[in-house]
C-alpha cells in the first residue's frame, strides 16, 4: 500500500482531503502531458493509469479500516449497554451491525441469556466457538450454561419425585430429612451465580 502513497506523492497519514488534491493535481497534468508525440506521451498516459489505481487502492482501503473501527466501537457501545440493563437498546445495535464476527454471536447470546431464552443463547454460544474455538470467554460461558441447563434438568426430576436423588435413586433417611437436598440447592444456586457473573463481567472482553 505504500507505494500508491508514493506515486500520489503523500504519505500515509495525510488526510483524505490532501491525498484526493494530490491525486486531483496529478490526474490534470498526465491528462495534458498524455497528448504529447512520441514515448512522453506512452508515459504520461501509462503515469495516468497508476495514479488512478493507487487513490481508487487507497480509498478502499481507508474505507475497509473505518468500517472495521466503526465495528468494533459498535461492539464495546452493545457491551456497555448490556452492563447498565438496557436489552432493547443492545438488541437493536446488534441488529444494525453488517458484520456478524464471533464477538457479535456472544453478545447476542448475552442478550438471550438475560431474556431467558437458553436454548436460543447456547445456539449463539455455539456459532461463537465455532468461529474462534480457542477463545476461552466463549468456551467458559459454554461450560456454565450446559451446567445450569444440568442442574434445571436435575430439579425437574426432584419436582416431579421429591424422594428421589437427583440419579433417580431412591433417597435414604438422610437424604429425605434435607441433607442431599440442601447440597444440590447450594450447588445449583453456585452454578447461576457463576453464569450470571460470567455474563455481566465478560461481555466486554476481547
Amino acid at each position: 500500500m505504500n507505494e500508491y502513497y508514493e506515486l500520489l506523492g503523500v504519505s500515509e497519514t495525510a488526510t483524505d482531503e490532501e491525498i484526493k488534491a494530490a491525486f486531483e493535481t496529478l490526474r490534470e497534468k498526465y491528462r495534458e502531458e498524455r497528448w504529447l508525440d512520441g514515448e512522453a506521451g506512452n508515459e504520461a498516459a501509462r503515469m495516468l493509469t497508476k495514479i488512478e489505481t493507487a487513490y481508487r487502492e487507497i480509498v478502499a482501503s481507508r474505507k475497509e479500516q473505518n468500517t472495521n473501527t466503526e465495528g468494533d466501537g459498535a461492539l464495546e457501545e452493545i457491551a456497555r449497554l448490556l452492563k447498565e440493563g438496557d436489552l432493547t437498546n443492545a438488541q437493536t445495535k446488534l441488529d444494525d451491525c453488517n458484520e456478524r464476527s464471533a464477538e457479535w454471536h456472544y453478545l447476542q447470546a448475552v442478550v438471550f441469556y438475560k431474556k431467558n431464552w437458553t436454548n436460543d443463547s447456547k445456539k449463539q454460544l455455539e456459532i461463537a466457538m465455532q468461529m474462534e474455538p480457542d477463545n476461552l470467554k466463549y468456551r467458559n460461558a459454554y461450560g456454565k450454561m450446559n451446567a445450569k441447563n444440568d442442574y434445571e434438568q436435575q430439579a425437574a426430576r426432584q419436582t416431579q419425585n421429591p424422594y428421589s436423588n437427583p440419579n433417580g435413586m431412591p433417597m435414604d433417611d438422610g437424604e429425605q430429612m434435607g441433607g442431599n437436598a440442601c447440597s444440590n440447592c447450594i450447588s445449583c444456586c453456585y452454578t447461576y451465580l457463576c453464569v450470571d457473573c460470567l455474563f455481566s463481567l465478560c461481555c466486554g472482553c476481547r
